[in-house]
C-alpha cells in the first residue's frame, strides 16, 4: 500500500528526481544490485512491534544469518552490496509502519490507515528536503 501511494504522489513531483520502487515481499541477494546508482535507500515494512505511527532506523551493512536464507534483512542486502561493489552502499534507513492485522485477506484497520498516512507525509517531506 505504501509503495502504491507514494508512487502516485511521485508522479506529480518530477523535482524529486529518479526513483526506483520495489514491491518484493522478501529481500533476496539480487536486491543488492538494485542499490547501484542510488544516493539513498528507504526500506519500508509493516511492523506489529514498532511504536505508532512509525519508526525510522538508520541501517548499516551487517552480515547476519539471513545471508544464507531465501529472505534477507536490509542490513544483509547492504553488506552484500559492499562485498560485490567493494564500496559502501548508499545511506539507507528502515521505515517501519505500525500495523495491527496481518492475517491473509485482512483489510487495513482505521488506525493502521492513519499510521500509513503519517508515514507518507513524513516520506514526502524526506523526498523534498533530503532530511
Amino acid at each position: 500500500m505504501f509503495v502504491e501511494r507514494i508512487q502516485s504522489v511521485a508522479l506529480i513531483h518530477p523535482e524529486w528526481g529518479n526513483m526506483d520502487f520495489q514491491t518484493d515481499f522478501q529481500l533476496q541477494v539480487e536486491h543488492a544490485l538494485d542499490l547501484r546508482g542510488h544516493s539513498r535507500v528507504l526500506f519500508v515494512d509493516a511492523s506489529a512491534t514498532c511504536p505508532a505511527p512509525f519508526s525510522l532506523l538508520p541501517l548499516i551493512p551487517a552480515k547476519d544469518a539471513s545471508f544464507t536464507t531465501h529472505s534477507m534483512t536490509p542490513q544483509a542486502v547492504l553488506h552484500t552490496y559492499y562485498e560485490l561493489e567493494a564500496d559502501l552502499p548508499p545511506p539507507a534507513w528502515l521505515l517501519a509502519i505500525r500495523g495491527e492485522r496481518f492475517e491473509l485477506g485482512e483489510t487495513i484497520s482505521s488506525s493502521a490507515e492513519q499510521y500509513l498516512q503519517a508515514a507518507l507525509i513524513w516520506v514526502e517531506n524526506w523526498l523534498k528536503t533530503g532530511k
